[in-house]
């Protein structure tokens, strides 16, 4: 129902009856007006409708992210300029909320996110009726993109968590990257403090092992130490080879990422380039034939294979990495492109696999990031595997998260959300194609590269829809 202060009117029309009104404030949830004995509604859509076309909001936002983003300087001109933009927001806002019943809120929301944003946050409302209660976020290319934002996590999107996790919201970084790496520029993007808030958590090494400080025995859980010893024994052997082996060239091209358990090998060239994507595609076709090399040397029920079996045949050793490719190009058409295009197409076919090989690449993961990474990881301990780990120790028993990421490590997160009703999905266009399927057909939640804030803002807008 509607109290009176205001004198901004409102026209209606509904069913060919066309209204004037002149309300003081107008109830957020829903409000009915009554003409002529005819009732009819204004729920959300249409306070917010109103919102944005008789306010400045535009002015409102340059205000608020002038008086967030303001950067510490000294100078007394500076800090005046800085002042009197306080000042206009709050006056601003003021007006806002002596018209709406619910105007404090509005006023924040109208502050912080576009009429796209506010509308899409709406729509997520009414289809999920709940708020966000966790972050789930991937880093490269996620909230950080090479292309646009010299690599780094703008100050725009670091600000917006930061406020995202002092209204309560548990941050979880879930990236491929090792620990002490994440933990680094966490740090010196979010600060110590909220860190180590008891309320942050990393998934390092796409799900291989999860951070949350503050946990005391579960600060660190190492989830690969859970895994049979026959597919520790594979990685363990992979990673001790994986440069002494290599050909000369490739060894003096690639690196090897300082992981805990995942085998990771990086361009000795700037990520993105023709000469990385030459160097990953053909560290790629090495890193699947030592994988199946070591695999078929593991298993008892193959004999004389492998890069380090005395007697071994040259048809021998090869027919282990035949295996490896053809199983793993079967599985990923991109590794298959990858495999065609450096002349190392499979001459068998999966059905030549011995049954116990195949058995222990069902458990490995290959994983292929265009002139930026080839790797070998556990299926077993995949990120939607240590994101649950993470919401376990966060005491996150009914998660509803933001899941943000680019790639097919990260579609699976989205999938186990969508499956158990946990979350949205976003991604930034740029993102592989199998993960913009996904996110396209659920929420449509598709930013530009290094805008990952936008989102940031409909979360923030859709927990305070669901609080009002």
């Amino acid at each position: 129902m509607l109290s009176v202060q205001s004198d901004i009117p409102i026209r209606w029309s509904v069913g060919g009856l066309s209204v004037s009104l002149t309300p003081a404030r107008v109830d957020f949830e829903e409000c009915v007006f009554t003409d002529g004995g005819r009732e009819f509604g204004m729920d959300r859509y249409d306070v917010l409708y109103r919102l944005y076309d008789d306010y400045e909001t535009d002015t409102l936002r340059d205000l608020q992210n002038f008086v967030d983003l303001f950067p510490p300087v000294d100078s007394r001109v500076a800090l005046e300029y800085w002042q009197d933009a306080s000042d206009e927001l709050d006056t601003r806002k003021r007006e806002i909320a002596r018209s709406f019943a619910s105007g404090e809120t509005l006023a924040e929301i109208a502050a912080r996110a576009t009429r796209e944003q506010t509308f899409t946050a709406l729509d997520l409302h009414s289809k999920y009726g709940r708020s966000v209660n966790a972050l789930v976020l991937d880093v490269d290319e996620t909230l950080r993109s090479a292309g646009r934002t010299d690599n780094e996590i703008p100050r725009e999107t670091l600000h917006l968590l930061t406020e995202l996790h002092e209204a309560g919201i548990p941050i979880v970084i879930c990236t491929g990257q090792t620990l002490e790496n994440v933990k680094g520029f966490m740090i010196q993007g979010l600060g110590t403090e909220l860190v180590h808030s008891n309320t942050f958590s990393i998934v390092y090494e796409a799900g291989t092992g999860v951070f949350t400080p503050g946990h005391g025995s579960d600060t660190k859980r190492l989830l690969y130490e859970t895994l049979d010893e026959e597919i520790q024994e594979v990685f363990s052997l992979v990673r001790s080879r994986v440069l002494t082996a290599a050909p000369a060239e490739l060894r003096r091209s690639l690196h090897l990422q300082g992981n805990e358990f995942n085998v990771t090998l990086k361009p000795n060239f700037d990520v993105g380039s023709d000469a990385a994507e030459e160097v990953i595609d053909e560290g790629l076709v090495y890193l699947i034939d030592l994988l199946g090399q070591t695999v078929a040397e593991t298993d008892e029920g193959v004999d004389g294979v492998g890069i380090e079996a005395r007697d071994a045949t040259e048809a021998s050793t090869e027919r282990p990495a035949e295996w490896a490719r053809a199983y793993y190009a079967d599985a990923d058409p991109e590794i298959a492109t990858v495999l065609d295009e450096q002349d190392a197409t499979p001459d068998c076919a999966v059905s030549d696999v011995p049954q116990s090989v195949r058995a222990r690449f069902d458990r490995i993961d290959v994983a292929y990031y265009h002139a930026d990474a080839a790797e070998i990881g556990s299926l077993d301990l995949d990120k939607p595997t240590g994101v649950q780990s993470a919401l376990d120790v966060l005491d996150i028993a009914d998660p509803f998260c933001l899941v943000m990421g680019d790639s097919k490590s990260d579609l699976r997160i989205m999938e186990w959300a969508a499956e158990s009703d946990a979350g949205l999905a976003a991604a930034p266009e740029h993102a592989s194609e199998s993960v913009l399927e996904h996110v396209r057909s659920t929420d449509d939640l598709v930013y530009d590269p290094g805008d990952a804030g936008s989102i940031l803002r409909v979360v923030s807008v859709l927990n305070q829809l669901s609080e009002s």
